[in-house]
């Protein structure tokens, strides 16, 4: 007579390591990850219509500040669009993965704010650079 095969149990048939893992995992709230993909891609449209308006538009000639700036702005948007490639995993549902989301758009925002206010203090020629 031929026995029937065994069933697992779900909780054994994941390695040890990644039961931890199953274990820590917190899903967000609903509404969080549209709210942060939201407030993303508002920066991102605004950081880029900046840029393009401080490096063609704009008055004046390059100097080392505006060039600094045109950097932090440059480095801004490449914080941004990570973020916003993080944020549209489907991993990143997890409350761990989404703090360290959060944590590059803060970076990102800081990266922005450095720049518009070193393009800001350039342009009232506050900087002789």
């Amino acid at each position: 007579m031929i026995d029937p095969p065994k069933r697992q149990d779900p909780d054994e048939a994941i390695e040890p390591g990644f039961q931890a893992i199953e274990a820590r995992r917190v899903p967000l709230p609903g509404g969080y990850r549209q709210g942060v993909i939201s407030a993303i891609t508002v920066l991102l449209g605004f950081s880029l219509l900046f840029l393009r308006y401080w490096n063609f538009e704009a008055d004046g000639g390059w100097t080392t500040a505006s060039i600094l700036a045109t950097l932090l702005l440059a480095l801004a948007i490449v914080l941004q669009l990570v973020t916003l490639w993080r944020s549209l995993l489907p991993r990143d549902d997890d409350e761990p993965v989404y703090q360290v989301t959060l944590r590059w758009f803060l970076a990102s925002i800081i990266a922005l704010l450095a720049g518009v206010l070193l393009a800001g203090l350039t342009a009232s020629h506050v900087f002789n650079l």
